[in-house]
């Protein structure tokens, strides 16, 4: 009983001694390592120096090995696990060689002691050694023998600015310590006795004598196995100090200023695949600096796990000049025309539109908006899935006024586009071709959504240490249905933007792809998918300078091209397959629509049930035509008899006026009976004023004899229309006719009346300077 109580006593004391020297002699703070960033197989992508400008790489306890740690213990302190920080033992011994000059003289340091001196280096003199042992009890008091030995192996000197194990290994052997043969390991164990006398690279010779001779004690010993033993001693040693590694270097800064103080942070890049990545990126764009262009972007992501797998943030990031530290993955650019798919996505959803119906592609003012398709040309009527294969913006322009912009921008900031996000109040139609802010990150993780169904989750940059990457839960921004649709019509190859050459090429992956090109050619997209990857791509100049070739489909498709060739060549071949929640049905060759009633030509079209419009076509209307075929009648003036019934084009009045413009044939009807009072005066068929626009400020320069354009859209009926300014008449024209005039300063109302007597008025305010 009185043992136990003197125990008990003895090891409160110890604590309240431990205590004392706790408050006396606080621990020093842990060491600065060099920041890592780890691949997904926890090679080393990135290093950095630490702070004090050292290659300081943390060990980690996996990667001490038993023959790391065996040689370490047997060649520095071999009783190591059984003394408390202080080995009585060899301080005797150390005191008598001392004392009395036998033997070698020695300090008697154990590894606990060596680690509190490379924690507080001072100088050796006897009362820092005395301040070695009361540190190195304390370590002993708070740490583990396996902590305090990893604490060691990181902060060994191995000359010039390089301490640790891993430091070495990686700089030396370009392999972790986990990774090192035993002759290498054997390597690193000698040379920090020695880090000034044995740097690798220049002594090698000698540090292999001393390795062998170090090999052949521990075979005396039966440290390791005989045949261990004896090829370890036929390895050579041709080493030299190699650079750190540098992949991924945007990715890198970026993970290291979002986890600052951590020795290293395990990201979901596959090492193979982005140096791949990076090589192709830098090669590409060296072929492209003659057209002026001298930059690119590209990033790859796992469609199943949302992990990027390669991130090449520009193409040098070393080449100052073309501002290659410039993260282009991250930069806010145009986004072009690489939206329009998720717009058609939406409207599909919304049961606005189907892939065979028509939309009208010509000349239209959209409240002050008139865009233009990218070759200044029209179509009359297009079906969707061929204005989303060719790119053309008055359709896409068209389908968003319908929409609404709100709900558009509402699903871009439900997926993450924090510049949509900032600007939605003031964005309108121009946000469809390009006139909002993007990123390569947030575009092609879109379209990662479009490869799972509609399905949306972040990007994932990092994992848990030792933990593989699983599949993140998304929140759906589409249907499954209208995912597969917009797949289906962006994996076609007949369409403009394919590059050229490429037509019958074997090196054409089988992807989906949509390209993109900005205002003034400042940015050129081009993003891809199949059922394993997405890869986005961004080509220009980081100082928004444009070139004439710089192009989607002539210049960044080429690159995406390459990427799935290197990058995803080991993808399965398998392909997207229609959802059980889309359906076959036949519409009018004509509209789209399903068919009416005077719909002879027919084709089988996808939609979605119980979402898709069902209303039927109506692409000829039943006429009252006069016996002579010169006039039509309205059902309120047709006679009893003398009219017979035909079928005319019934064609929207803006697609009517585009083809007389551009003298395309149609089937016109004639002029309305002039003797029908019904309708006469009447506005429900007006002329719509396209030109000029309604309360607009126009700003003439008096010297020049300006002119203003006067254009309107009509029924199709109509034949003629008169002009008035201020209710003053100025000419009559035909109906699709542009006329010209020179307007006088001041409030001016414009007038426009057709051949029936229906008339629009607008006002607009024109001032000279």
């Amino acid at each position: 009983m009185k043992r136990a109580v003197r125990a008990l006593l003895f090891l409160l004391l110890l604590l309240g001694l431990l205590g004392v020297l706790d408050a006396a002699f606080p621990l020093p703070s842990a060491p600065q390592y060099s920041p890592l960033v780890l691949a997904a197989d926890g090679s080393v992508l990135h290093a950095f120096l630490n702070p004090t400008q050292k290659w300081r790489m943390k060990t980690e306890l996996r990667e001490i090995t038993p023959a790391l740690r065996a040689t370490i213990i047997e060649k520095e302190d071999r009783y190591f696990y059984y003394h408390p920080g202080v080995n009585p033992l060899a301080l005797l011994q150390a005191a008598g060689r001392n004392v009395f000059g036998r033997g070698r003289t020695t300090g008697a340091s154990t590894i606990t002691m060596q680690v509190a001196r490379l924690l507080e280096p001072k100088e050796r003199t006897v009362g820092n050694k005395l301040l070695e042992m009361l540190r190195a009890l304390q370590l002993e008091a708070h740490y583990s023998k396996a902590e305090i030995l990893q604490l060691y192996l990181n902060l060994v000197p191995y000359g010039g600015n390089i301490e640790g194990v891993k430091s070495a290994a990686l700089l030396y052997f370009q392999q972790p310590p986990d990774y090192l043969s035993l002759a290498q390991t054997v390597t690193l164990a000698i040379i920090p006795n020695r880090p000034r006398g044995l740097v690798l690279g220049r002594h090698n010779d000698a540090i292999r004598q001393e390795r062998n001779r170090w090999l052949r004690r521990f075979q005396q010993q039966g440290l390791f196995p005989k045949q261990d033993i004896e090829d370890a001693l036929l390895e050579p040693l041709d080493v030299q100090r190699h650079a750190a590694p540098t992949l991924a270097p945007h990715l890198a800064w970026r993970l290291v200023r979002q986890f600052p103080g951590q020795p290293s942070v395990a990201s979901t890049l596959q090492r193979s695949k982005q140096a791949k990545a990076e090589d192709l990126t830098r090669n590409y764009v060296r072929r492209l600096h003659e057209l002026g262009i001298t930059n690119a972007a590209a990033l790859v992501i796992n469609n199943r796990t949302r992990a990027v797998e390669a991130y090449v943030g520009s193409a040098d990031f070393r080449d100052a000049f073309n501002k290659g530290q410039n993260d282009g993955v991250q930069a806010v650019r145009s986004p072009g025309s690489t939206l329009k798919p998720f717009l058609y996505a939406l409207a599909l959803d919304k049961g606005l539109v189907t892939p065979k119906l028509l939309l009208p592609d010509v000349p239209t003012n959209f409240q002050g908006y008139q865009p233009e398709n990218f070759d200044k040309r029209c179509s009359g009527e297009v079906p969707l899935d061929r204005a989303l294969a060719y790119s053309l913006n008055i359709p896409a322009v068209r389908t968003l006024s319908e929409l609404g912009v709100p709900t558009f921008t509402t699903q871009l900031r439900a997926a993450g586009f924090r510049t949509v996000a900032k600007r939605a109040p003031h964005l309108g139609l121009s946000t469809i071709l390009g006139g909002c802010g993007a990123t390569l990150e947030e575009l092609t993780n879109l379209y990662v959504t479009l490869a799972n169904g509609g399905q949306y989750a972040p990007v994932q940059w990092i994992q848990p240490p030792a933990a593989p990457v699983k599949t993140t839960p998304g929140t759906a921004l589409f249907s499954e249905a209208s995912a597969f649709l917009i797949t289906d019509i962006l994996a076609q190859l007949t369409r403009p933007d394919l590059p050229v050459g490429y037509e019958t090429s074997v090196r054409l992956p089988k992807i989906a792809w949509k390209t993109g090109t900005s205002y003034g050619r400042r940015d050129a997209w081009s993003i891809g998918y199949n059922k394993e990857y997405t890869i986005g791509v961004w080509v220009g100049n980081f100082s928004g300078q444009g070139s004439p070739a710089l192009t989607g489909s002539d210049i960044a498709t080429p690159l995406l091209f390459d990427l799935f060739n290197a990058v995803a060549y080991n993808s399965p071949n398998n392909w997207f397959q229609p959802p059980a929640s889309l359906d076959f049905r036949l519409v009018c060759a004509e509209t789209g629509r399903p068919p009416g009633e005077n719909c002879p030509n027919q084709i089988i079209d996808y939609f979605l049930p119980g979402v898709s419009a069902s209303l039927r076509c109506q692409h000829q209307k039943e006429v009252l035509l006069s016996a002579d075929g010169q006039y039509t009648y309205c059902r309120a003036c047709a006679p009893a008899a003398g009219f017979r019934r035909e079928l005319y084009p019934n064609l929207l009045p803006e697609v009517a006026a585009f083809k007389e413009a551009q003298g395309i044939p149609y089937r016109r009807l004639p002029p309305h009976n002039p003797g029908c009072q019904l309708v006469r005066g009447g506005r429900e068929k007006a002329p719509s004023i396209t030109s000029p626009l309604a309360n607009t400020e126009y700003v003439l320069n008096k010297g020049e004899q300006q002119q203003l354009l006067l254009s309107c859209a009509t029924d199709n009926e109509v034949r003629q229309v008169s002009w008035y300014i201020n209710d003053q008449f100025l000419r009559t024209a035909a109906a699709t006719e542009r006329v010209f005039f020179r307007p006088s300063a001041g409030v001016l109302k414009i007038s426009c009346a057709d051949d029936h007597g229906r008339n629009t008025n607008i006002q607009i305010v024109v001032n000279e300077l």
